[in-house]
């Protein structure tokens, strides 16, 4: 029974120890990240904020030159808006403005009863698209497969709706698309009003468009508290699918609202052969977004690794199309949708001149 206890004893021993030293570890670790401790009162979470974005926000630059942002003016054009006795309400309201300053669609603060956005990139803007329209030209009888809707139109034009790149496909639900919409002249692929979601689901689709490995842009990793301290650019690589892939014309159609994912698609798909983008300049969202937290428990979402083209330019502020149609009055009265036609001139033979 004394052999038992004793081996008991050094286990219990051996345990003590390790939690000490995980402890220890942990204590350590966060010492290390959290070297500036922010009062949970207004004055503390504006600048725990401010701070955040100060050394983790990777637009400064960009944005500086596209509309003069300066990020020191604007923590003391907001800081003397503090006061203790600032409500939770008026707070947000006042930290979701300095936000705002950055015209970032990839920049939101959530608390429990709201979410601080900018979505003046494509607030400011015609929509460009027409739910009525696309129903009228889908009609009932389309095939959806991973959210996504497709049907061979009256002309042998195929055409594929995409939504969104919240979820990815799998690889037989492109093939069985693929396959289906193949006898086709050609394909409309219609990424109007798509937001975005996983880079990943934009690369899967992509990746069907190109016969061989290509590069398709360059990303960088913000390096240190400095707003200009990158990692060198690495290339973003697009490899072609392994099932089936697209080798005729291909169209595709933007507006303003895509944005983050579906603009990174834009970018992949401009690079591919036989592909034209037509519509409206894309929205952006050419970053990265990352998550970080307030004192009061807010968290705040933004861009924090760049992205750019294949001329090292970046797609923050959107990409323009190949030819730029907007939706006209008169076609709408007659339930013609003025992209979807451009779109199928293009693909039937006709020129860019044709079309207008």
């Amino acid at each position: 029974g004394k052999a038992v206890q004793t081996h008991k004893d050094t286990s219990m021993r051996r345990l003590t120890l390790f939690f000490l030293y995980i402890t220890a570890m942990t204590a350590c670790l966060t010492s290390c990240v959290d070297e500036e401790e922010y009062a949970d009162n207004p004055s503390g979470n504006f600048e725990a904020l401010w701070r955040i974005m100060d050394e983790h926000y990777c637009f400064f630059e960009a944005k500086g030159k596209e509309y003069g942002l300066d990020w020191d003016e604007v923590r003391s054009r907001y800081s003397v808006q503090m006061s203790d006795n600032l409500t939770e309400d008026q707070l947000f309201e006042i930290l979701g403005n300095m936000l705002g300053e950055l015209r970032d669609g990839h920049v939101n603060m959530y608390s429990a009863w709201d979410v601080a956005r900018n979505w003046s990139w494509k607030e400011d803007y015609p929509s460009n698209y027409s739910d009525t329209l696309i129903r009228k030209y889908l009609g009932t009888d389309y095939r959806i497969a991973a959210g996504m809707e497709y049907r061979v139109l009256d002309d042998n034009t195929g055409y594929l709706r995409c939504k969104s790149f919240s979820t990815a496909p799998g690889d037989g639900n492109l093939d069985e698309i693929l396959l289906f919409l193949a006898p086709c002249n050609g394909l409309i692929i219609d990424l109007r009003d798509n937001s975005g979601g996983m880079l990943t689901a934009a690369e899967k689709l992509a990746a069907r468009f190109t016969n061989e490995e290509i590069c398709v842009g360059y990303m960088q990793h913000k390096t240190g508290p400095g707003h200009n301290d990158f990692s060198k650019m690495e290339e973003q690589r697009l490899k072609p699918a392994k099932g089936l892939r697209w080798q005729k014309r291909a169209v595709v159609l933007t507006n303003r609202a895509v944005y983050s994912a579906a603009n990174e698609f834009v970018k992949y798909m401009k690079c591919c052969p036989g592909v034209t983008v037509v519509g409206d300049r894309t929205g952006g969202g050419a970053g990265m977004p990352y998550t970080s937290e307030l004192p009061i428990g807010w968290s705040v979402r933004f861009s924090a690794c760049p992205m750019y083209d294949t001329d090292r330019q970046t797609t923050e502020f959107g990409i323009e199309p190949d030819y730029r149609v907007s939706l006209d009055n008169a076609d709408m009265l007659r339930g013609r949708d003025t992209i979807i036609e451009y779109a199928r001139r293009i693909i039937n033979g006709g020129t860019a001149e044709d079309t207008h």
